[in-house]
């Protein structure tokens, strides 16, 4: 508003660590003409206007569950800053509104008493502004303005109505119009009126027009020089982008209706001008009429108003070459990634056909699941080109995952019908019913969580699951949230007894989380609502203590588990192994000690979602949850022979389906801004950036740390079938899939959605749905580089532990040998 300039959606970014705003804007242009300024309110005015403001006073804008002191440390300052004559420019931002709005959305509780206070502020201020008026006789300009709406669910950062219905409101002694009705104008347009209502420059990159209500008490000879002003600065910004373009080298009487485009917009302006030059002389003459003052004042409209879109819709200057490097290194990426897939699957392959007994030769066979897996991902490349299916891409994922196990359904189905009664045990047709009850769970819990949230944008408006627990009251949704924690904590406790541990290692487990669990328990009796947790210092220290319990019992079981556990499986491996080199490892205790570690992930990061989630979310956390396990169980046992590739690209799947279903779109309006201050007590850029990721992408990495638990839960049968194993091949067999998978889907679509980005770089809806994506994309990226590199540290360190211990029973074992 201060630039006239559009921003873009890499000042998401720069917002968390904002720096000193250097383009041409009113505040520079206010402090060169010698105003005193003074500033209340959000600190980002003193970080974009650094040693600009007399006198200040700033707050910090991103912690976001304080809607009072924030605005009681601006309003302190009123009485004196109001009574004060030695300031032309008084800023007051208030943000407990936004707060408001954040934590508990545009119908909150609390936003009617905000919005009174804030009318008692504007009150003060215009009876202020009244008698200095009456006594010292000095015109001032009060102008209350809103940068931005709000969403039912309390963010903002789409194009929808709500999130873009802003107020401008100018007040002063004189009345500005003599229209009574409101009108919509644009946040670009306040720099140019108000640069032109105190008498400054225009700034350089302003797009906006002049709001020409607010100068209609001028003479016609002013106001047609304020849209003159503002189209000169239009035009010369629109020199900037054309440097050939030169106004008057060419006719615009001749063929006018052929010329489109930047020479439609100078011959524009060349006749605006020619208009207010005929009226100027007619005027000298006494001869003018009323028609020639609309004809001027609409010839220079017209211009504003096309140039401002053409200028708004006109991309920034992009460096070609290093778009260009960009996408070649991509494309070398996500080949080398598809390259190192193909080799490792042909490795496994090539050595499983070698070890395992059986001629049907099935591991070189594609099935139908591995084709749709595949045919998944050019589906989403295909949809990627249209903005609906971008806005609704929430359809696709849910579509398609629930397809994918449709078709395993049908595999498992007919297994039983091929095997009959005369081949398949008792224990072999009680396997497959319970695979069948895994895929019927994962399909039932899917749609559950489609109709959770209405996503996406063109039907969020719909009812739906949470909006309606929302309208039934907190004590229903606490019910819930309870429940959910109860399911959560049952479903790990099941797994953990399904591991077939010693009982002192489950019971050392179990009190390992006891107090944690304890501890959200009570926090979450502790909320009386669902929306206003407690603020109090004492609710912020349990919580930080639940974070540290949390990080330290995960880290206590990485790093203990691979030393505490057995080095071999008494029940499956024979005491040869123990003879062999120590570079051979057995591969049941390190398969143990990964199911516990993986158990321990799991465990923690729903615990830690169930705290951070919104509380209508907890059910959510907890259906996902039970798709994982669900989906581990069913590639965990039997004969179907599943590749593991496919079942890693199952969990990938499922992890994103699941983020929408807990009300994540690819707009910025549905990023849960508040969770990201649970349990913080001050602002910290890093920490709620951190938490505010740890909360957008729950789903995707709960299903990339789940693989570990699917390496260990699922027999590898190149691994398993050998007595012993390497290091490197143990290493490899680990973690091979679990990291080139989801790395390899994620490197295609990240490529083919950069490509799509650069080919609707002029499109209508590149800044209100195509750039939200791609930042998503990116996102997206990260979350998966941070999952894979969990588990691919965590596979190498209980590697490397086990080695060592190998090692030392060897070395101890030949010295007792020798004596």
């Amino acid at each position: 508003m201060v630039s006239g300039a559009l921003g873009g959606f890499l000042d998401v970014a720069t917002n968390f660590n904002t720096q000193a705003f250097l383009d041409d804007n009113l505040i520079a242009q206010f402090l060169r003409i010698g105003w005193k300024m003074v500033m209340l309110g959000d600190e980002t005015w003193l970080k974009l206007f650094p040693d600009m403001f007399a006198r200040h006073d700033g707050v910090n804008s991103f912690f976001v569950k304080d809607t009072i002191q924030v605005d009681y440390n601006v309003s302190r300052h009123l009485t004196t800053e109001l009574s004060s004559t030695d300031w032309d420019l008084l800023i007051l931002h208030y943000l407990g509104l936004d707060h408001v709005g954040h934590i508990g959305g545009r119908s909150s509780n609390l936003m009617g008493p905000k919005l009174m206070e804030m009318d008692e502020v504007i009150k003060r201020i215009h009876s202020s502004i009244m008698q200095t008026q009456e006594t010292k006789q000095k015109r001032t300009l009060l102008m209350v303005v809103s940068d931005h709406g709000m969403t039912e669910g309390g963010n903002h950062g789409g194009s929808s109505y709500e999130e873009t219905d802003s107020l401008a409101l100018f007040v002063s002694g004189q009345k500005f119009s003599d229209s009574e009705s409101r009108k919509e104008v644009y946040q670009v347009d306040m720099a140019s009126t108000l640069a032109l209502l105190f008498g400054v420059p225009i700034p350089k990159n302003n797009i906006g027009t002049v709001i020409r209500d607010v100068f209609t008490s001028l003479k016609d000879e002013q106001q047609l020089r304020i849209l003159e002003l503002n189209s000169w600065q239009l035009l010369r910004l629109l020199q900037t982008h054309l440097n050939e373009l030169g106004c008057g080298r060419f006719s615009c009487k001749s063929e006018r209706g052929q010329n489109y485009g930047p020479e439609r917009l100078c011959c524009s302006y060349l006749d605006a001008t020619a208009l207010h030059e005929s009226w100027k002389s007619k005027r000298l003459l006494r001869s003018v009429h009323g028609d020639d003052y609309r004809s001027a004042v609409l010839g220079y409209l017209e211009f504003l108003g096309t140039t401002s879109k053409w200028l708004s819709s006109r991309s920034t200057d992009k460096p070609i070459g290093l778009l260009v490097s960009g996408v070649a290194a991509l494309l070398l990426s996500c080949l080398g990634l598809m390259t190192l897939t193909f080799l490792f699957t042909r490795e496994v392959n090539f050595k499983g056909s070698r070890d395992i007994s059986h001629t049907d030769n099935n591991i070189w066979k594609w099935h139908l699941e591995e084709n749709f897996v595949l045919a998944v991902i050019f589906i989403l490349i295909l949809s990627m080109g249209s903005s609906s299916m971008i806005e609704e891409e929430q359809y696709i994922w849910h579509y398609m995952t629930s397809s994918l196990y449709l078709i395993l359904l049908r595999k498992t189905i007919q297994s039983m019908k091929n095997g009959c009664t005369l081949t398949l045990t008792a224990e072999q047709r009680k396997i497959r019913f319970h695979h069948i009850y895994y895929i019927v769970a994962v399909l039932v819990s899917g749609r559950i969580l489609r109709g959770w949230h209405q996503g996406g944008v063109n039907w969020s408006y719909l009812p739906d699951i949470a909006k309606l627990l929302e309208q039934a009251g907190t004590a229903h949704i606490k019910s819930l949230q309870l429940l959910s924690m109860f399911l959560v904590i049952t479903i790990c406790l099941a797994v953990l007894l399904s591991l077939g541990l010693r009982t002192r290692v489950s019971m050392l487990l179990v009190l390992v989380y006891l107090f944690p669990v304890l501890l959200i328990l009570k926090q979450i009796l502790r909320l009386q609502d669902s929306t206003f947790g407690s603020l109090s210092v004492r609710s912020t220290t349990m919580i930080q203590i639940i974070y540290a319990f949390l990080g330290t019992s995960s880290a206590g079981i990485l790093l203990g588990t691979p030393w505490l556990m057995p080095l071999q499986n008494p029940k499956t491996l024979s005491s040869e192994v123990s003879h062999e080199s120590p570079s051979k490892l057995p591969f049941d205790g390190f398969k143990d000690s990964l199911c516990v570690i993986g158990w321990g992930y799991m465990f923690s990061w729903c615990l830690l979602q169930m705290l951070l989630q919104q509380p209508i979310n907890s059910v959510p956390v907890s259906l996902l949850l039970l798709q994982v396990v669900a989906s581990i169980h069913y590639f965990s046992g039997g004969n179907l022979r599943h590749k593991q590739w496919v079942e890693v690209a199952a969990l990938y799947y499922v992890g994103m389906a699941g983020h929408f279903g807990l009300g994540n779109t690819n707009t910025l309006a549905t990023v849960d801004v508040a969770g990201a201050f649970i349990g913080i007590s001050s602002h910290s850029t890093i920490i709620s950036g951190i938490l505010m990721f740890i909360i957008t992408y729950a789903s995707p990495m709960l299903a990339l740390l789940s693989t570990l638990m699917s390496v260990c839960a699922n027999d590898v049968r190149t691994v398993s079938n050998s007595q012993d194993v390497d290091f490197g091949y143990l290493l490899k067999t680990t973690v091979g899939y679990p990291c080139l998978v989801p790395l390899g889907l994620n490197s295609i679509l990240l490529l083919a959605y950069t490509i799509v980005l650069l080919g609707m770089r002029n499109h209508l809806f590149i800044w209100s749905v195509f750039s939200p994506k791609f930042l998503y994309v990116c996102a997206t990226t990260v979350c998966v580089y941070v999952g894979v590199s969990i588990v691919a540290l965590t596979a190498t360190y209980t590697c490397i532990v086990f080695a060592t211990r190998s090692t030392l029973k060897g070395s101890c074992r030949d010295r007792l040998t020798e004596r």
